[in-house]
């Protein structure tokens, strides 16, 4: 038997646009705390979950704009919230607590070039699902890969962890979106091997 979500959730979720700009009322103070509890299921290697998230407060946004793509700057600004998405390159220390069949999986990740790659990977798999956790809210979702992570990771965040996007979230504002711009043909995507 096959479950399929409400026809309106679905479009909210699935058909959603990248949002640019966004209207100054405040979100609810427990937004990221939410969004998490929503995406924490996203599915990950080994139950691995190395993506952690960083709200940027007013304080450090100012630090944050300069690293982000000059285009990324001003959606920034007027976004009432902002998460950094980083990878944890640590993530193999919480293996045998969530993985608790399986502890001696910690075991394959004490190189930090095989760690790191892992641990990109599978946060990038998280990283959707916030994406969709943030329409699913009813918020838009402003994701970009435009930042200089290194920087990013080195001045703003504790050692251990990598940023590999930033989010902005929040009511859309006017002319919140672009005209959405055609997509491959599914012949063009699927191809039986």
């Amino acid at each position: 038997m096959t479950l399929y979500a409400d026809p309106v959730a679905m479009d909210l979720v699935f058909d959603g646009h990248t949002t640019y700009t966004f209207d100054p009322m405040p979100l609810p103070d427990d937004t990221a705390e939410r969004l998490y509890d929503l995406v924490k299921h996203a599915p990950t290697a080994f139950n691995a979950q190395p993506m952690r998230l960083f709200a940027v407060t007013e304080q450090t946004k100012p630090q944050l704009l300069p690293l982000l793509a000059e285009g990324n700057r001003a959606k920034t600004e007027t976004a009432p919230l902002t998460l950094i998405v980083a990878a944890d390159l640590n993530f193999h220390d919480n293996l045998p607590r969530v993985l608790p069949n399986a502890p001696q999986v910690r075991n394959l990740f004490l190189e930090e070039a095989n760690r790191r790659e892992f641990a990109i990977r599978n946060t990038f798999l998280q990283f959707g699902y916030l994406i969709l956790g943030i329409r699913a809210l009813g918020f838009g979702a402003g994701p970009m890969t435009g930042i200089n992570g290194e920087a990013i990771s080195e001045q703003l965040l504790p050692a251990g962890y990598e940023a590999l996007a930033v989010v902005n979230v929040g009511y859309p504002g006017d002319d919140a979106h672009f005209p959405r711009n055609p997509r491959l043909a599914v012949d063009e995507v699927i191809t039986e091997i």
